[in-house]
């Protein structure tokens, strides 16, 4: 057989056997999660904490066999709130990217006022939420919206004001109004700074429901955590956080994998 068939049969075995991004990123957490894991359980081993200060990995383990219908009842909870959060939040994001590129002069009364919202802290502004809206889900919703709302809003603001200038110039050769450029060409080439957004943001959904949980609330993996500390059962405490940082991974991975539909001309360059 030629080398060169050899080589181009060898090449076309590697691309097959080269991970998608997906593959690569679920690959990625598997190896930290293990290498966590190893660094936990050395770490009991080599110190001997006091089981309510550190426990081993094989007892939350056991927490998570033993009261797993609770965990999964409590976790639902959370998600509920996490996913009514990341979609308002969104929507609320979004809006006020787009009012602000139509709008300028609106657009930085807005901005004004977001940048102080957001330079308050979360734990400042819970308590008054929880006044506001009650101990119920709407308090842990418009926090979690708070806490997704600003990333979204400000990565896709910042697409639209960076629309190349080369661009806008050829809109204006063809006497495209002001609304039509917005919403035919600078719209959608700053989608890529929306899913960056939604990026940021994604991960940190859970933080805003859980914030509301600690303040004020009768479930949730928030709840379960405030509880178990009081008692000291530091195992059900990592337990909750082991499905908190699950719901993290899950929702980055949503948006990565909704990234190819949403902007399919924006792939990223393989490193």
């Amino acid at each position: 057989m030629p080398a060169s068939v050899q080589m181009s049969g060898l090449a076309r075995c590697g691309a097959g056997l080269r991970l998608g991004p997906p593959a690569a990123a679920v690959l990625a957490v598997v190896r930290g999660a293990a290498a966590l894991l190893i660094l936990w359980q050395a770490a009991v081993w080599l110190f001997e904490p006091p089981r309510y200060m550190l426990p081993a990995p094989a007892e939350v383990l056991s927490v998570f066999v033993e009261r797993h219908a609770f965990l999964l009842r409590h976790a639902g909870t959370t998600l509920g709130e996490i996913a009514l959060g990341l979609f308002f939040g969104t929507l609320a994001g979004i809006a006020t990217a787009v009012a602000a590129a139509a709008l300028p002069l609106v657009g930085r009364l807005i901005w004004s006022l977001v940048l102080v919202a957001q330079a308050l802290p979360v734990f400042a502004i819970a308590p008054l939420l929880v006044l506001w809206f009650g101990f119920g889900l709407a308090s842990k919703v418009v926090m979690t919206s708070l806490i997704i709302f600003f990333p979204v809003a400000s990565a896709f603001a910042d697409g639209i004001r960076r629309t190349d200038r080369e661009v806008l110039d050829a809109c204006a050769l063809t006497e495209a109004t002001h609304w039509q450029t917005l919403r035919h060409v600078r719209l959608p080439l700053a989608l890529p700074g929306l899913v960056s957004g939604l990026r940021v943001a994604a991960p940190l959904a859970p933080l805003g429901a859980v914030v509301g949980e600690w303040v004020g609330a009768s479930g949730g993996l928030g709840f379960v955590m405030l509880q178990s500390n009081a008692r000291m059962q530091t195992a059900e405490v990592f337990a909750a956080l082991v499905i908190l940082a699950v719901l993290a991974l899950s929702l980055r991975a949503a948006v990565d994998a909704a990234t190819s539909r949403l902007v399919p001309w924006a792939e990223e360059t393989p490193s």
